[in-house]
């Protein structure tokens, strides 16, 4: 992927400690074509690119050499340069861009594998400055290789704009009948791999032509009378399978999976005398073929409730959808307010009344300003809290809510005085450093803080990029419910924290979880559509979601003050 080939070609060039202006630039712009719903590669080859923040000329000139080329020029010569897999060194614990480097020049380590098999027989400490310690923390991050590897799937949060993009573009084509996505895009998962599409046409071959055609595609890597898979400039993969009207309920349900769903669904539907295949469900003894042009039919008469997507995963959704015992899942329309969001007083990228004007769009009640603690030091606070009262009264009777961010130190302390967050109307503390350092116990007694409203994003983990913390999530979750704080489930697209089976351990325990979009910019505040589905994957209905609420019914939920 394009982003992929930017973020590469910034570590070998931190790697080889070139200059750190450019690697900047082009890890910015790796997050711009991430952040981008759209197809950059193709804005690039319309000579568009440019007008996206942080992307410039030159940028935009290296976009068509991956189109053209399929790999960035100055990529392929730091490839000549530096070992590719040093790059993967970067990402283990307590190792940066010059102990990589020393690693590699000194010891002559270039591959993971070496490594590893360095660090398991005691030979990296005493040498690049790496000590027991250290060591035996690389040894452990090795014995679980995927997560020093690259994200092998996409993230759900760029890639389902694009997918829902050709899925409307499909249904505007005058052969089109139905279209829906499929697969784990459909079921909300945190990443998606192949982007599935399920469609019925009056004319199919008509349709995979058009799907083929389609000006951002690049390669064909199959076509047929009814099915197609493509390539798009970016390097998704998308599949398209034209049905028979009178199958689409049995092709939607199986390409929606998950695979554990469908296998548990199969075993007990011959239990029960029935065979389930892609397109129909027989009956064992007579033959006799049953086909539903719609999802419901094929679960109604397998003797299901209809399963949301979401929950398709083979965590029990079966057994509950036969006794009738599905949740009633949040729905995005459900969230009145959004409780974690920044603005140009820390490091957002628009202004306070830009956010607000956006969330009142929104149709939210309420909206919580937590910019970052150590951007507010001094007047700025009440600076801040002076501009919040006076754009309150413009914008009666929705409500802005004086928030903060706050850091947890190593010790657990907070990085604000109690007697500035009694000022603030909402307190989200969260750790932002030093993630490996106590992790639980530092969150454990930030929580003892009568002003601390919730813990953000609790584990920390950046999906691909960085692992969790090694934090104890039941000891948090039970401290939660003790101290009468809220969890967070960031909607970031690579945050996505709590994931969904932290956020149902909490729901299971009786904690609520508040779903933020801790929205940096306009944009982002869509986020929060994401964190419902990673609610509704968790079996969270409307009532575990705090800012399901008004606000003074949050306000009476939460610890007091």
């Amino acid at each position: 992927m394009l982003a992929e080939q930017f973020e590469l070609l910034a570590d070998l060039m931190e790697i080889g400690s070139a200059d750190s202006f450019r690697i900047g630039a082009y890890r910015k712009a790796a997050a711009r074509i991430r952040d981008t719903p759209s197809s950059v590669a193709q804005l690039a080859l319309d000579g568009k690119a440019k007008q996206l923040q942080g992307i410039g000329k030159t940028i935009e000139a290296k976009i068509v050499e991956v189109v053209e080329d399929g790999e960035i020029h100055a990529l392929a010569k730091r490839k000549a340069e530096v070992p590719a897999e040093v790059a993967i060194f970067m990402r283990l614990p307590g190792l940066g861009p010059k102990t990589a480097r020393r690693i590699w020049q000194e010891l002559g380590i270039t591959t993971v594998a070496a490594l590893q098999a360095a660090a398991n027989a005691q030979q990296l400490r005493g040498h690049a400055g790496i000590g027991a310690g250290t060591e035996e923390k690389i040894a452990a991050a090795l014995a679980q290789p995927r997560a020093t590897e690259g994200p092998r799937r996409a993230l759900l949060g760029t890639t389902l704009p694009k997918l829902r993009a050709v899925v409307e573009v499909l249904r505007a084509h005058p052969a089109a009948v139905e279209v829906s996505l499929a697969g784990s895009a459909r079921r909300m998962r945190e990443t998606v791999r192949d982007l599935d599409i399920i469609a019925t046409a009056t004319d199919p071959q008509a349709l995979v032509d058009y799907f083929c055609s389609l000006t951002w595609v690049v390669d064909v890597a199959a076509k047929g009378t009814t099915k197609a898979t493509v390539v798009s400039h970016d390097g998704a993969r998308f599949d398209l399978r034209v049905v028979p009207p009178e199958s689409y309920g049995n092709l939607l349900q199986h390409f929606t999976g998950s695979k554990h769903h469908n296998v548990a669904l199969r075993e007990d539907a011959v239990r029960r005398g029935f065979s389930v295949s892609e397109y129909s469900i027989s009956e064992t003894e007579s033959g006799e073929e049953h086909c539903f042009a719609r999802e419901e039919d094929v679960y109604r008469f397998l003797g299901y409730d209809w399963i949301p997507p979401e929950l398709r995963e083979g965590a029990g959704e079966l057994a509950a959808a036969r006794n009738g015992g599905l949740p009633e899942l949040v729905e995005l329309a459900d969230l009145r307010g959004d409780l974690h969001t920044h603005t140009t007083w820390s490091d957002g990228k628009d202004s306070l009344e830009d956010m607000v004007a956006a969330a009142q769009a929104r149709g939210y009640a309420y909206y919580a300003i937590c910019d970052h603690a150590q951007r507010l030091r001094g007047e700025r606070l009440h600076a801040q809290a002076e501009q919040i009262d006076a754009l309150n009264e413009v914008v009666a009777p929705f409500r802005i809510l004086k928030g903060i961010e706050v850091n947890i130190r190593p010790d657990g302390t907070l990085d604000v005085d109690e007697a500035d967050l009694a000022t603030r109307d909402w307190v989200v503390a969260s750790v932002h450093s030093r993630f490996e350092d106590s992790p639980t116990e530092r969150v454990c007694a930030a929580m003892e803080s009568p002003y601390v409203d919730c813990i953000g994003h609790p584990t920390n983990r950046r999906i691909g990029n960085r692992r969790p913390a090694p934090i104890d999530l039941d000891r948090v979750i039970e401290k939660a419910l003790e101290t009468g704080t809220f969890l967070e489930l960031n909607a970031q697209p690579d945050r996505l924290d709590l994931s969904d089976v932290h956020a149902r351990a909490a729901r299971e325990a009786g904690l609520k979880v508040v779903i933020d979009s801790d929205g940096h910019q306009i944009g982002a505040l869509d986020y929060v559509e994401l964190g419902v589905g990673q609610a509704r994957r968790a079996w969270l209905t409307r009532d575990d979601v705090v800012n399901t609420r008004t606000w003074k019914q949050v306000e009476k939920l939460r610890k007091r003050r």
